[in-house]
């Protein structure tokens, strides 16, 4: 099993830090969501995946485990499906990169592009 030994969310960061023997990996939640493994991200299909788009700023208000075997996020846009086995977290943190570029030439693509985070100074 490919269980991380620690589990830690920063909120203020909005990064997953999931710490295994070989080092910590930083998963932004984000890339978690956008990477969800629901059906309503993948669709119930080959080639069906639904482009999540507009995702820069969520984060997540939960993170429950599931048995010894996953991990289910519930994302600040309501999105709760789709169970992050340690074997998928796992690929994602190997992958990151790959993952992150490929989402990015779809969003562009599609004609949709990451928008900067909204900053507002108070009065």
């Amino acid at each position: 099993m490919i269980k991380p030994s620690k589990i830690n969310y920063k909120k203020s960061s909005r990064q997953l830090i999931l710490s295994y023997q070989e080092g910590n990996y930083e998963l932004s939640a984000e890339f978690l969501r956008v990477h969800s493994p629901s059906a309503e991200v993948r669709g119930h299909g080959t080639q069906e995946e639904i482009l999540q788009i507009e995702k820069q700023n969520v984060e997540i208000t939960n993170i429950e485990s599931i048995g010894n075997y996953a991990l289910k996020f519930t994302f600040d846009d309501d999105h709760d499906s789709g169970l992050y086995t340690w074997e998928y977290l796992k690929e994602l943190c190997l992958n990151q990169d790959t993952y992150w570029a490929d989402y990015l030439r779809k969003l562009k693509q599609s004609g949709n592009e990451r928008k900067p985070k909204a900053f507002f100074k108070s009065k």
